[in-house]
């Protein structure tokens, strides 16, 4: 079983929403073996350069995907929209990343990475910002996340505007260290870090 559906992690099990003018979108654990195809067509394509993945092959995908999978510490997620794939959702312990060595990490510290996938119709007017949200929101329910942390290229200054948008405040750019080992190998990159606090509780 994925590890996003996992209760001995305190996590609780993804949920769904109904979002007015674009359907019901729904959020659901990554399987490594059956989502591998999927994942590895989008991280193959230059939009997604900065994910690093661009010259691995599907069988290498899904090896990094199941080293997630046996993490506690790392989720990856499936948004899908009316059924369909629509985003690649991952959420992290800051504390165990290597964001860790480019800022001072408090408790309750949450990563986030999204890849929203390419468009399957034509433009749908809120469409990124649903399931933002959506994902988001499931975050929140969380116990123990008291901010999020998001970390995209520097370059891309359409993702920084709509988490700007969205409520994060730009943070310092920083240098995320590579990463060497048998299970996983990930280039150093440039990133720019961005902040959420918690909402305040009802």
């Amino acid at each position: 079983m994925p590890a996003a559906h996992r209760n001995a992690t305190g996590l609780r099990p993804p949920d769904s929403r109904t979002v007015g003018g674009l359907g019901r979108i729904a959020l659901r654990g990554v399987d490594p073996a059956a989502d591998a195809a999927l994942i590895h067509r989008w991280v193959s394509q230059e939009r997604a350069r900065f994910w690093g993945m661009g010259g691995a092959d599907r069988e290498r995908v899904r090896e990094v995907y199941e080293d997630l999978d046996r993490r506690d510490t790392h989720h990856a997620f499936l948004a899908l929209l009316d059924g369909v794939p629509a985003a690649l959702f991952q959420s992290y312990d800051c504390a165990a990343d290597r964001v860790s060595e480019c800022y001072p990490v408090r408790p309750g510290d949450v990563g986030v990475h999204l890849l929203i996938g390419p468009p399957s119709g034509p433009p749908r007017p809120g469409h990124t910002a649903a399931l933002l949200g959506a994902f988001l929101s499931y975050l929140w329910g969380l116990p123990g996340t008291r901010r999020l942390v998001a970390d995209p290229d520097p370059a891309n200054h359409r993702a920084v505007a709509r988490l700007e948008r969205t409520g994060f405040v730009r943070g310092p750019e920083v240098g995320l260290p590579g990463i060497d080992l048998p299970e996983v190998r990930i280039p150093a990159k440039r990133a720019r870090l961005l902040f959420l606090d918690a909402p305040p509780r009802p």
